[in-house]
């Protein structure tokens, strides 16, 4: 597997550019915010979307302004929904670092993630990005209506593969889907669709790996085992063993996550469970799948390193220990 360092060296140095773009992209009048905007920029994750962003737009044609105003639009889309997750989640910690609800309380992280989606949408406006901003106001709205669908199914864990499918489509692959379309528009290519659809399956790839690491598996990860479980998500694991058991042990196991969430021993009764039926086997032979539809959508673009580092991301993606 390539390492986060060999996959960024084609885009080391707009990557580098970006990081000041951003930078000027979080911007306020107001100090508080600013204030805020320097621990957030502190705080950054591996910018795995900003990458998507960079390399397809490489991988297709020559990186301009237009690539940065995408890259910097996503990010601060992605960074919104984090801190507005947290508020949800009632999360201190992200990344080993203090939420910003844990710092500044509920109401101002609301609208820091208010403030980050506005400034998203009119780096695209004041810049005439208007294809741009279309993507991403798909985008957002596919994460919302994800986010409702998965908390209306949580409350009756009714949630079947499709429906599980139709979930993290929305939730998460949207925006990866985003990442790979709007780097492609920036160079004015005209296989933007087929980019969509190869940051689809990756993103798809992408949130099976995460709900693996839920059952212990992967390595070093950053939440603790069974946190899906004690908040009632049904992830693929889960969904393929009760679909392949008996009604009476389906029951029990719905019982169990419906009722004992805070019982860290039923908790283990439910990953035993999903270990011994298979569910792990088959979510990773569904996530290998849906990497291999990515790596089939750009199959046909010419060779070159952009490329190279593209198909080691979407390897990175289902190989990472976190």
């Amino acid at each position: 597997m390539q390492s986060v360092s060999e996959i960024k060296s084609p885009i080391e140095k707009e990557l580098k550019t970006f990081e000041e773009f951003f930078k000027n992209a979080l911007k306020s009048n107001v100090s508080l915010m600013d204030k805020i905007s320097h621990y957030i920029i502190k705080r950054k994750g591996k910018q795995m979307r900003p990458m998507f962003v960079f390399l397809t737009a490489k991988m297709l044609g020559e990186v301009n302004n237009s690539t940065f105003i995408a890259a910097s639009m996503i990010e601060l889309l992605h960074t919104a929904t984090l801190v507005h997750d947290d508020v949800v989640d009632e999360a201190n910690k992200r990344r080993g670092f203090f939420s910003i609800n844990a710092l500044w309380k509920n109401k101002i992280a609301v609208l820091v993630g208010d403030y980050l989606l506005s400034k998203g949408l009119l780096l695209a406006i004041d810049n005439d990005e208007f294809d741009l901003l279309r993507i991403m106001s798909v985008a957002v709205r596919e994460m919302s209506e994800g986010e409702l669908l998965q908390i209306k199914k949580s409350r009756k864990l009714d949630i079947s593969e499709e429906v599980y499918y139709n979930i993290i489509r929305q939730k998460t692959a949207a925006l990866i889907a985003a990442s790979c379309q709007a780097g492609a528009a920036s160079v004015k290519n005209d296989q933007v669709e087929l980019l969509h659809q190869f940051g689809e399956n990756c993103g798809m790839a992408f949130q099976i790996k995460d709900d693996l690491f839920d059952f212990g598996l992967g390595g070093k990860i950053g939440k603790p085992i069974g946190i899906d479980i004690k908040e009632k998500k049904m992830t693929l694991p889960l969904i393929y063993a009760l679909e392949n058991t008996s009604s009476s042990e389906r029951k029990r196991i719905l019982r169990l996550v419906k009722n004992h969430k805070e019982d860290t021993k039923k908790i283990k009764e439910v990953i035993d469970f999903v270990l011994n039926s298979d569910g792990i086997v088959y979510a990773t032979k569904k996530m290998i799948e849906y990497k291999d539809k990515a790596l089939e959508a750009i199959s046909s673009f010419e060779n070159n390193d952009a490329k190279q580092s593209l198909i080691g991301l979407v390897n990175y993606t289902i190989e990472r220990t976190k």
